[in-house]
């Protein structure tokens, strides 16, 4: 086993990751920007909080991987300064609205109803004061944590600090989500009933 020691992760797990609150209903997320932050109220608790390596979603500073969610499409209102959103790359599966004046993502919507997470956005939970969210639950695309510039070295004491705090490091996402996207894949093109 690597040393851990120094490794950080993401300021929302690199201490312990906090639990779940029982009856949990959501709260509300806020861009970095002191006057006029974008507000967007989440109605329902999160849920396949994870983790993520990929060069796509926002990171913290400092942090080496994004903390990233999913939310009911219909759970999600924008209540302040939508006007400061805008897509990050329009043709992208999960179009990504950040503040254009802080640089913080917002929000991920799936626009495809062909895509197998229709109906879901993703969120970053931590820019909402409210404790009580789904904990995140397993590190997805670590290896993509090097094209954003970790030492390939580094990378077995990556893993094993994701390990020391209870997320199993993949590649892709979650066994389960990855069967979802499969099992959607199988129903569409008919080697499964639908």
């Amino acid at each position: 086993m690597a040393s851990t020691e120094g490794v950080k992760i993401h300021p929302a797990v690199d201490h312990g990751i906090a639990r779940a609150a029982a009856d949990f209903s959501g709260g509300t997320l806020r861009c970095h920007c002191d006057t006029d932050p974008v507000e967007i109220r989440i109605g329902a608790q999160s849920a396949h909080n994870h983790i993520c390596g990929c060069t796509k979603c926002w990171k913290p500073d400092g942090a080496i991987f994004s903390q990233v969610a999913v939310v009911p499409r219909d759970a999600v209102t924008i209540t302040a300064h939508e006007e400061k959103l805008e897509v990050v790359n329009p043709d992208a599966p999960i179009r990504r609205h950040r503040c254009r004046a802080c640089g913080v993502h917002m929000l991920g919507r799936i626009e495809s109803r062909d895509h197998p997470f229709y109906g879901l956005d993703f969120v970053h939970t931590e820019l909402s004061e409210s404790t009580g969210w789904s904990p995140p639950e397993f590190a997805a695309f670590v290896s993509s944590a090097i094209e954003s510039g970790v030492d390939p070295a580094r990378m077995g004491a990556v893993r094993d600090r994701l390990r020391e705090l209870g997320l199993e490091p993949y590649d892709a996402l979650s066994p389960p989500l990855m069967d979802a996207i499969a099992t959607h894949i199988a129903r569409r093109s008919g080697a499964l009933p639908a």
